[in-house]
């Protein structure tokens, strides 16, 4: 299964809603990667203030909050299922 990397950090809301929101838009299509900036010196460098961000096969497709549109760029994503 192809994966959305998210990065976020322990105790971020923003990274909370965000996940909440993704995971049902994506399941059963992409598996949903979370990552902890906080585990990697080089995550927490690169993201250190703008988590969270979802990224595909090494692209940004969005930040701090949940874009839906921009999750069409994504191969495969055809919109929430019905």
């Amino acid at each position: 299964m192809k994966i959305i990397d998210v990065y976020s950090r322990q105790g971020c809301h923003l990274c909370d809603v965000l996940i909440e929101e993704l995971l049902p838009l994506v399941r059963g299509r992409f598996e949903v990667a979370v990552h902890d900036i906080d585990s990697r010196e080089d995550w927490r460098l690169e993201y250190t203030a703008r988590v969270p961000v979802v990224e595909y096969d090494g692209e940004l497709i969005c930040q701090y909050h949940l874009d839906r549109q921009a999750l069409t760029r994504i191969p495969g994503f055809n919109g929430p299922h019905t």
